[in-house]
């Protein structure tokens, strides 16, 4: 009787002296399927937050570019423009007019996929252009994904996430910063972190929660406690899986002028959806800071007190892997380039 034959067996077969096929890449609309596969997933409100697709997309686009297949980069690139929902504007606007986008709930990453278009549709040939664009990718990937100061610090790189959160609850907080960024929550962990609100609400000025997994529901559970406090000036919830439904919400809480009586921003960067920010939002969160003159967005010709240059507040105090600033980026009328310099 004869054998099985395996793979291996029919390898072995094989002459040796033959070469190993090719390696195949895998298939350039993996993009779309992601794509899909992720708005499927911040509908249900499962799944893992958009900002693993899109730091995927953005390392498979450098990775195009070292092999010199600068075609396929670009065919990836506008899959990335659109899910970050730069898609309404066409490249040409984007390369050559300097186009304007109005209440960019997120100013940094607009400025760098701009960049990154010009240097792929561009390129220069004088200079390091390669490790311009490496310079970028990696700009990008540390704007679009977790990089919270509680991993760098007080010894909570090595604890669980439920070590984490107990410590953070643990006292007052630091700085007056209930910081919780990267750390994931559940709804049961929203009940302890709305009870430390409420016995530490005075002493609130800012809270992080950033990369924490939350959906538009438990947003909704932490309203309430969020809104009233006293003190709070700056709330992040980028880096999520919230979606547009969730700025009604938000927008109908800030006509109230008893709630946040003190924010002036929220940001609701890289989540599923929310790319541009409503003016009556925009323009609550105005009347509760008229001293402070603008919001970090993208303002249109004329709308600010500026009349003619375009705000981007929103880049400062921003770093780069570096450790270096990222500089504000330039106005557009004027023709400057928009690279991200550290």
């Amino acid at each position: 009787m004869g054998t099985r034959q395996t793979k291996g067996s029919l390898a072995e077969r094989a002459s040796p002296g033959a070469a190993p096929g090719p390696r195949r890449e895998r298939p350039d609309f993996w993009a779309s399927l992601l794509l899909r596969a992720g708005d499927k997933a911040g509908r249900g409100g499962a799944g893992l937050p958009p900002y693993h697709r899109r730091v995927g997309m953005v390392q498979e686009l450098l990775r195009m570019v070292r092999q010199g297949r600068r075609e396929e980069a670009g065919t990836l690139l506008q899959h990335l423009r659109q899910d970050l929902g730069m898609e309404s504007t066409s490249l040409d606007d984007v390369l050559y007019r300097y186009a304007s986008f109005r209440n960019l709930v997120d100013p940094i990453t607009h400025d760098l996929i701009i960049s990154l278009a010009r240097y792929i549709h561009c390129p220069k040939p004088e200079g390091d252009a390669l490790g311009a664009m490496e310079k970028l990718c990696r700009q990008l990937t540390y704007h679009l994904s977790p990089h919270s100061e509680w991993r760098r610090h007080r010894g909570m790189v090595k604890r669980k996430p439920q070590a984490c959160l107990k410590a953070v609850l643990a006292g007052n907080p630091p700085d007056n910063t209930v910081d919780l960024s990267g750390i994931p929550l559940t709804s049961r962990d929203l009940e302890r972190v709305t009870n430390y609100l409420q016995r530490c609400g005075e002493q609130v000025d800012s809270v992080e929660l950033g990369f924490t997994g939350l959906t538009d529901d438990m947003v909704l559970q932490l309203l309430p406690a969020l809104s009233t406090l006293p003190r709070l000036t700056t709330l992040a919830l980028n880096g999520n899986r919230l979606t547009r439904a969730l700025l009604r919400d938000l927008t109908d809480t800030l006509k109230d002028p008893s709630k946040f009586p003190n924010v002036t921003w929220i940001d609701l960067g890289n989540n599923v959806d929310i790319f541009s920010l409503p003016q009556p939002f925009l323009l609550s969160l105005r009347k509760r800071s008229p001293k402070q003159g603008h919001l970090p967005t993208i303002l249109e010709l004329g709308e600010g007190p500026g009349s003619g240059e375009e705000i981007r507040e929103g880049t400062l105090g921003q770093e780069d892997p570096g450790g270096g600033p990222v500089s504000p980026a330039k106005d557009h009328l004027e023709g400057k380039e928009a690279v991200t310099q550290t």
